[in-house]
């Protein structure tokens, strides 16, 4: 599988269907997971997330925002994808392009990354999704 740089919905991410690649880009403990970033909500559901009720609408419409459920990260993409290599797959892990804990460095990423998509706006580092947790009684703001 291969990694990819690209500006996402949020900032400027790689995104990979292989979490080893990428915990290895990110020296990142195996503990700690990754997003998933679905195309759509119709293929986060096939994928076997359950959403509780009380949110689906909340999911299914929310803009930049990152759910977990019962410790599983997810988001929708709300932005259509520009590349053919992205609209093939359903789904992929999703991080930030930077070394963990640092600033986004197009050197670093340009390194690690097997494929660079980048439109006429180039990559540029904003800020992250929003993060709640969600379970059938109550959604708590994480960041």
């Amino acid at each position: 599988m291969k990694v990819i740089l690209t500006q996402t919905d949020t900032t400027v991410g790689f995104l990979s269907q292989d979490a080893l690649k990428l915990q290895e880009i990110k020296s990142r403990k195996p503990t700690k997971a990754f997003i998933k970033v679905y195309k759509d909500f119709k293929t986060l559901v096939a994928s076997g997330h359950r959403i509780p009720d009380k949110y689906k609408n909340t999911v299914r419409r929310a803009k930049k925002t990152t759910f977990i459920v019962k410790n599983s990260a997810f988001r929708v993409a709300s932005s259509p994808l520009d590349s053919q290599v992205l609209r093939t797959n359903f789904w992929h892990y999703s991080t930030s392009a930077n070394e963990s804990s640092k600033n986004f460095n197009r050197d670093f990423c340009e390194e690690k990354a097997d494929i660079i998509i980048e439109n006429k706006n180039g990559l540029s580092e904003n800020s992250s999704s929003s993060l709640y947790k969600i379970n059938h009684k109550k959604r708590k703001k994480i960041r």
